[in-house]
């Protein structure tokens, strides 16, 4: 049985690291490895059959210097503060890497949301709201969908944050729906970020995009997205994807002899990522189980499930031809994965690089927001495309300047950009 991994241990490990190479004031450090603020607490809904269930929720801000707090709003049955830590420190630094004015943050619910009818989730969505009005806003603290929540439930959010405040507030929450405040292009936004700097990483390694092959791991939204981006954009193949199969528990492998189809697979597959099993069989594809993904013979590995699986154990499963590893997921990567990988010469493209832009878009539907003044798809996306490929040249130039690792050369880009904006505001020298 794999160990149990804990996300907020590896972003913590992973800062310390860098944080010495930079020679980092200790107070300094102290300040950053932990959270400006965490809030949880108890949300009391009505089901429909009549009891009353008591939830637990979450809100973690981890830093603000650069701007509100930004980040989404877990839905799932093993979520902890430790996760929520972990994921709000990331966003922190998935924010400065990508240059835009806002800080982390990350909020969750411990609740498996299949299980619930619409109307309690809508309940339960309310109900978080009215426990964090006082620490939300869109100059304050701006949550996002994630894993388990949908853009109808950023819709039912925003809605009752502008019934408590007494004003319409649409930039509060993003990842809402188009016509409801959302943006287009906010869909795929993740998964072609990921591609942005697959991409860039195949220029810089002098590979060939339409030989070259994918596996990836998950078939939620970033999944979805990156297994079309990949062949649309790219002209490459992508060997399999995998999914949790949410009836039997457990998770599956899906390949094809002709490259998966991330088009049809998005046609057959439910709200919650789950993949119909028996109208895959029936298209020829191969259902293997939930770990092959990483022993194929694959170019480009695309972790884009959960934290943590990429690991000691997993690292020794992948194939040799394997020369990038871009990390679609948070944290899918754990410390002693990147020992493997530094060893192998393997170029790792980090999360919160490779995965930021849902939060770039993100915060193109907050400027949008606010001047009332929407943009079409097309522009959403070249924006996107800019400031993603932007991103990876800095964090490429910082680990050839300094020999570094990708991963490390992007915390040093992303730690100094906000060690400046607290020097700027004058943190670092008086009174917080």
């Amino acid at each position: 049985m794999t160990e149990q991994i804990n996300a907020f241990q590896i972003a913590q490990t992973q800062f310390d690291s860098v944080a010495e190479k930079m020679n980092l004031d200790p107070g300094v450090r102290e300040v950053l490895r932990w959270p400006a603020r965490e809030f949880t607490f108890r949300i009391p809904v009505r089901m429909d059959n009549g009891t009353l269930q008591v939830f637990t929720g979450f809100r973690v801000q981890h830093n603000d210097a650069r701007g509100p707090n930004k980040g989404g709003i877990r839905f799932h049955p093993d979520e902890t503060i430790d996760t929520v830590r972990a994921l709000s420190m990331w966003m922190t630094w998935k924010c400065a890497a990508v240059d835009i004015p806002l800080g982390g943050g990350k909020g969750g619910i411990i609740v498996d949301p299949s299980k619930l009818s619409a109307n309690e989730k809508e309940h339960l969505c309310r109900g978080w709201v009215q426990q964090m009005i006082k620490n939300l806003g869109p100059r304050q603290d701006i949550p996002a969908p994630d894993v388990g929540t949908t853009p109808q439930m950023m819709g039912w959010m925003m809605d009752e944050f502008s019934k408590l405040s007494g004003h319409y507030a649409p930039s509060v929450f993003t990842g809402k729906p188009v016509g409801g405040g959302g943006s287009l292009g906010r869909t795929e936004a993740t998964g072609y970020g990921v591609i942005y700097t697959v991409r860039e990483a195949l220029k810089y390694l002098k590979m060939d995009s339409t030989k070259c092959v994918a596996a990836i791991e998950g078939f939620g939204n970033v999944a979805q997205y990156a297994s079309i981006g990949f062949v649309e954009m790219l002209g490459g193949k992508v060997a399999c994807v995998s999914c949790w199969d949410r009836n039997d528990k457990k998770s599956y492998t899906y390949s094809h002899n002709d490259g998966v189809d991330g088009r049809f697979l998005l046609s057959i597959v439910d709200q919650y990522g789950t993949i119909d099993r028996k109208k895959a069989e029936a298209a020829g594809y191969i259902v293997e189980d939930g770990d092959a993904w990483i022993t194929k013979e694959a170019d480009v590995l695309i972790p884009a499930a959960i934290e943590g699986h990429v690991n000691a154990e997993t690292v020794k499963k992948m194939s040799s031809r394997v020369r990038i590893v871009a990390e679609g997921a948070n944290g899918p990567c754990t410390p002693e994965a990147d020992v493997f990988l530094k060893a192998n010469k393997i170029f790792n493209i980090p999360d919160f690089l490779c995965n930021a832009g849902g939060v770039t878009t993100s915060y193109f539907e907050g400027v949008q927001n606010d001047m009332n003044f929407y943009w079409s798809k097309k522009e959403v996306l070249e924006r996107l495309d800019a400031k993603i490929t932007s991103a990876f040249n800095d964090v490429l130039q910082m680990a050839e300047k300094e020999n570094e690792y990708m991963r490390d050369a992007a915390y040093m880009v992303s730690i100094q950009r906000v060690v400046d904006s607290m020097q700027i505001r004058g943190w670092l020298h008086g009174d917080w």
